[in-house]
């Protein structure tokens, strides 16, 4: 007898907090087994081209290597790939790079090592940003080459023969910080393929960030809707208030700083990039804080405007009533624009201070490649 429900749906209870989902249920993709005939794809790459497997049909080795911009592992391996395609394009050996993430799946906490997401966009950034030698292609939107292949986290890579046998599945090297490895399993697996030879350990484990399938949302869902419910406040600070945020002696923190006011246009604009970077470091020794210019008979209409963008970081509003005071307490050469941001690092290095709207993926870069963050673990 059928099912009274589609038998893709079922219902489940999140017990440590009594909620109830609702949940398309899907099975766990099969990691490809060596011995294997590679499963043909065609996918977009940053560089606007569609490639198949037909396109790599001159390889002795053809590489497929699932990975994404966002995960740190990812991160602290790119070089390492990069390394082993252009040492081994001259042996006739293909690199290719998958990213199989869903958009949908990742949100902002498991972002603050990175300055990118896993969009196409962000990809061809990051093919840009490190040259990339290889062809990076998309498989976010269907996942139909990941759900193929099986993947279990990036990087896990693949490794096919002449023949497109599958003779290697797993990590690149099991040193996963930067300096500490030269992606010794993955040449290994190479250099037997290269010379005919049976693979030693033809299947490792690998370690990263979990693939974001699509139907894995729920969690970003419930992510996103506390966030919407944290409280938001608006405080005074006055002169020596404001003196004291821009010393920054106490956090421990890189503190992110942003002068504003609700009659600011470009303030208002700016604000949205502002709020998606707090959520994306706020989980790394990193605060962000606003305070409002708009004088005190506005603060209604500044509090709305908080609450509307959902900050809940730490805000203020200047108490005085003279707002070159202001001024001069953040910074004497402040000619006095809004909006206008600084970055301070513990102990009151100023790393970043601009007078009108900033570029978001600027400051982003700013803020991972900086000491009291970084991008690996």
């Amino acid at each position: 007898m059928k099912s009274l429900l589609p038998s893709i749906v079922s219902l489940f209870v999140i017990l440590v907090t009594g909620e109830v989902f609702s949940q398309t249920t899907h099975p766990e993709p099969e990691t490809l087994k060596p011995g294997a005939k590679a499963p043909d794809f065609s996918l977009k790459g940053v560089d606007g081209r569609a490639y198949s497997l037909q396109d790599f049909s001159k390889a002795q080795v053809l590489v497929i290597i699932f990975s994404c911009d966002h995960c740190p592992t990812a991160q602290a391996y790119e070089d390492r790939i990069i390394a082993i395609s252009r040492d081994y394009k001259p042996r006739g050996v293909e690199v290719v790079m998958i990213s199989p993430n869903s958009v949908k799946a990742l949100n902002y906490s498991e972002m603050g090592y990175t300055d990118l997401g896993d969009s196409f966009e962000d990809m061809k950034q990051r093919a840009m940003d490190k040259k990339f030698p290889f062809p990076y292609l998309y498989d976010g939107d269907e996942q139909k080459t990941a759900l193929a292949y099986g993947p279990v986290a990036t990087p896990h890579c693949f490794v096919f023969d002449k023949g497109r046998i599958l003779r290697y599945a797993g990590r690149v090297d099991g040193s996963e910080k930067p300096g500490t490895g030269k992606g010794e399993d993955l040449r290994s697996a190479i250099d037997a393929v290269l010379a005919g030879n049976p693979v030693k350990n033809p299947v490792t484990k690998v370690f990263g960030c979990s693939i974001k399938w699509s139907w894995k949302d729920e969690y970003t869902k419930k992510l996103y809707k506390q966030w919407a419910e944290l409280p938001i406040t608006l405080e005074n600070i006055d002169v020596q208030g404001v003196k004291d945020l821009i010393k920054n002696s106490t956090s421990g923190k890189l503190r992110l700083i942003n002068f504003w006011a609700t009659w600011c246009g470009p303030c208002i604009t700016e604000f949205p990039y502002l709020v998606i970077i707090d959520r994306m470091y706020r989980g790394r020794p990193f605060e962000f804080i606003t305070v409002s210019a708009d004088k005190q008979d506005r603060r209604e209409d500044a509090l709305k405007f908080l609450k509307e963008q959902e900050a809940s970081n730490k805000n203020y509003i200047f108490s005085g009533d003279d707002v070159y005071k202001l001024i001069e307490a953040v910074d004497p050469t402040w000619q006095g624009g809004l909006p206008f941001t600084m970055l301070i690092e513990p102990g009151g290095n100023i790393i970043y201070k601009k007078q009108d709207v900033i570029d978001d993926l600027e400051m982003k870069k700013l803020i991972v490649n900086n000491k009291y963050i970084g991008r690996y673990y």
